[in-house]
């Protein structure tokens, strides 16, 4: 054969170098691998040759990125990209690194990456299976090397530098209350602000960071990142990484037990959310072996599985966002700027410089500054300021999801539970289900202590605001068997009513709403089935927005034609928001647009409004349910009537404003109107600037940022920022049953046909089986691809 992609015909490899038995990977109809090998070792070793063989320009462009290696491949426009990701590199001890995940991180990682390699040596002789991107951007993958898997921080989620900046502008224009519109806090407080510290932060501060954590996207010349023009040059581009890259990362998972469901069995359901891309980040795998039996999605340039099942015990996750990330500020010496003020003193930066290869030009040398706390991001020579983070990336055990490797043999929940202590980060809500029908929920993640301080603004580097150590894996908060019969999370605040004020895990957490919708379904008395987490995964019913509408009903149009049609719209609409909805066009257009904003302008000081780049959607929902929180004592004397008045005076303004934007988005006719001729769901490849057939979509979308069905946006263009790629509903126990969806497709080769194969599915709101026993695997094999010794 020609190359390995799938067709109905076995394929053979002869003497792959590296495997110690024949390893056999049987491809279903549905592009999922099913590794079977006769040790560990070969299934980690086949992992790593498959998803090079269905993800390569997707891993290796990981990597290049994550390493700061981009220009050696795409040239000098690249070298401010590469030095920014070079700055959250790992640097410390690789010992104490590999030790952090558990017994057998570095064989599996090494196993993995000799895979990857023995695939890039298999192109050698097959140069027509190199993905076409390679020929486009002119390029050949390279090798990997165990360390590159580990030392690589900057794909993974981190909490809450962007917060925290943000946090500062507004509270330096209008104070700290002012930025409650923007996040509120849970548990309320006030700020800690440092003595003398001030907040006037250089409006490029977070350049680098931003160069360190985004993707990289071509434009029509594969020279030119698209993606260097960053917030700090734009401010639609700054609200979008607020939108995209904190808080709002979302997911959702629950797990309900036997005595809830339909069969006796328990029943997981998670769906992580991410931004969209072709492909997508997930892929899903099946990896068997003596002692380890294990299938689900992970990263495809990880091994292992993250979120899936291992014949014994269920597991998924969603966001648990750990505080991880604080911003210092450093006032440097005036006879000497690399040295900052330290206690009584001024301590020098630590300076490294690293040589660089670029391509169509001479060799480059990058010069890397550290302060004790972390890499220097910005330095302001005229205030004599330096700029650095702290984040616990700098900490061993912190690579992305590398800590799954510990629970993939994980005999029931009690292991699970104990396993998660080498996870380091992302902070998660692991829930999980045994087979023995136990249930539960764990956080997961490295936790700083901060004693005396909060985290929530940035803090002066001069030794007064220092980590004291790290929460222990026992003092994060966790339930097993809960007596309501289900645990459900969504990003919500939920720290238990006893937990200890002095384990500041966080104060910033995601709108309860989708938390509250999945309560209110589970709480139902009807048996829970399969088919029932599969609908709510796809729910599109907002808590969110019943509550806005619950003030509608009270509003008069005041002989005010289009406003009384408008307030019919909403007042007979169910609060679907659904894409071919009307009503849900006009009432995100109205919520977003204008009622957000004009809120934002009715309350908060002059000024402030413009720096919000996005609002704390149910803090402004609380508010305007109870008027008086936010208008009391600013009116006539008649509190109660008068803040009512205003609020009312406020939706009345808004909407009008915002019937005569759906017009002019979307015609005169409410006959016409559909939120999803507004809100499209775009999936976009590196390359698609180059050759749009390689994007897929955009659909149509429905819900927004409060439904289960996460459909966040930005309100200049309504395009979907994020949302759950991947889907999975585990039957705990009778393992065939389950289902998953991964948008568009499990190959990242547009040659293949599982390149797009389940996007209709997926966004349908349909599933397919996520087959485990080897008889229905066989059933279901399209491709056979056997892998034999050298």
């Amino acid at each position: 054969m020609s190359n390995l992609s799938e067709t109905c015909e076995e394929q053979r490899i002869e003497a792959v170098p590296g495997l110690s038995a024949p390893v056999e990977i049987v491809v279903d109809t549905w592009g999922v691998p099913h590794i079977y090998a006769e040790n560990a070792g070969d299934v980690f070793f086949a992992q790593g040759f498959n998803a090079a063989r269905d993800r390569l320009f997707q891993i290796d462009l990981w990597r290049r990125r994550g390493l700061g290696r981009l220009a050696e491949v795409f040239g000098p426009d690249h070298l401010e990209r590469d030095r920014a990701a070079r700055l959250f590199l790992y640097r410390g001890d690789l010992d104490a690194e590999w030790a952090s995940y558990g017994t057998d991180a570095r064989s599996t990682v090494s196993r993995f990456v000799e895979g990857v390699n023995a695939y890039l040596d298999w192109l050698e002789h097959h140069p027509e299976a190199l993905p076409p991107e390679f020929g486009m951007l002119d390029y050949r993958p390279a090798r990997w090397s165990p360390e590159d898997v580990v030392r690589i921080r900057s794909h993974g989620t981190a909490y809450n530098l962007l917060q925290e900046v943000a946090r500062a502008r507004v509270t330096h224009a209008g104070g700290w209350e002012s930025d409650l519109v923007r996040q509120s806090l849970r548990p309320h407080r006030q700020p800690h602000l440092a003595d003398g510290l001030d907040l006037d932060l250089p409006d490029d501060v977070l350049r680098v960071w931003e160069l360190a954590t985004t993707p990289v996207v071509f434009t029509g010349d594969p020279r030119v990142p698209l993606s260097t023009e960053l917030p700090a040059d734009n401010p639609a581009a700054a609200g979008r990484a607020a939108a995209s890259g904190d808080l709002d990362g979302g997911s959702n998972n629950w797990v309900v037990a036997g005595s809830r469901t339909a069969t006796g069995r328990p029943i997981l359901a998670s769906d992580p959310h991410r931004p969209f891309a072709t492909p997508s980040l997930r892929y899903f795998a099946h990896l068997s072996a003596p002692g380890l039996d294990v299938i689900g999605a992970g990263e495809p340039a990880v091994p292992g599985v993250t979120l899936g099942h291992n014949g014994q015990v269920a597991f998924g996750y969603t966001i648990f966002p750990i505080d991880t990330v604080d911003l210092y500020v450093y006032d440097l010496d005036p006879d000497d700027p690399t040295r900052y003020r330290y206690g009584d003193g001024w301590e020098p930066m630590r300076t490294e410089r690293e040589t660089v290869p670029v391509r169509d030009a001479e060799q480059c040398q990058l010069e890397l500054a550290f302060t004790r706390h972390g890499p220097v991001i910005h330095v302001d020579a005229g205030r004599l300021r330096a700029y650095a983070v702290r984040s616990t990336w700098s900490e061993p055990g912190t690579a992305a999801y590398l800590g799954s490797l510990e629970y993939l043999r994980a005999r029931d929940g009690e292991e699970f539970r104990a396993a998660l202590r080498a996870w380091g980060g992302p902070g998660e809500n692991h829930v999980f289900a045994d087979t023995s029908g136990h249930v539960g929920w764990q956080a997961a993640g490295l936790a700083p202590r901060r004693t005396g301080w909060d985290g929530l603004l940035p803090v002066p580097g001069d030794g007064r605001y220092e980590w004291t150590g790290f929460h222990t894996p026992e003092e994060l908060p966790g339930l097993a068997d809960p007596a309501a019969g289900y645990v459900a999370t969504a990003n919500e605040y939920n720290l238990p009513p006893d937990f200890p004020a002095d384990r500041q895990l966080s104060y910033e957490w995601s709108d309860p709403a989708r938390q509250q919708r999945i309560t209110e379904v589970l709480d139902r008395p009807e048996p829970h089935r399969l088919e029932d987490s599969m609908r709510l995964q796809n729910d599109r019913r907002s808590v969110g927005t019943r509550q806005v509408l619950a003030l509608v009903a009270g509003l008069r149009p005041n002989g005010d034609r289009r406003l009384a049609t408008a307030l019919g719209m909403l007042r007979d609409w169910d609060g679907v928001e659904a894409p071919e909805s009307a009503a849900a066009a006009l009432y995100q257009v109205w919520f977003s647009r204008h009622l957000l904003p004009g809120f934002a302008e009715a309350v908060l000081p002059p000024g402030v409004p413009p720096l919000l780049p996005t609002f704390d959607q149910a803090a402004v929902r609380s508010a305007l349910s109870d008027p008086a929180t936010v208008w009391a004592g600013k009116g006539n004397g008649d509190e109660d009537g008068d803040t009512e008045r205003r609020r009312d005076d406020l939706l009345l303004t808004t909407l009008r404003a915002a019937v005569a934007d759906v017009e002019e988005l979307l015609g005169p006719d409410p006959r016409g109107w559909s939120w999803g001729a507004l809100h499209r769901n775009h999936q976009p490849h590196p390359l698609g600037f180059l050759d749009p057939a390689l994007d897929v979509g955009p659909f149509p979308a429905g819900g927004s940022a409060s439904t289960l069905n996460a459909a966040p946006y930005l309100p200049g263009d309504f395009v979907q920022t994020i949302g759950a790629s991947a889907r999975v509903v585990v039957d705990v126990g009778e393992w065939d049953n389950s289902v998953f969806v991964n948008t568009p497709g499990q190959s990242g080769d547009p040659r293949s046909p599982h390149y797009r194969d389940l996007a209709e599915r997926w966004r349908n709101g349909e599933y397919v089986p996520l087959l485990y026993s080897r008889a229905a695997v066989e059933r279901s094999a399209t491709a056979r691809i056997r892998l034999l010794p050298a």
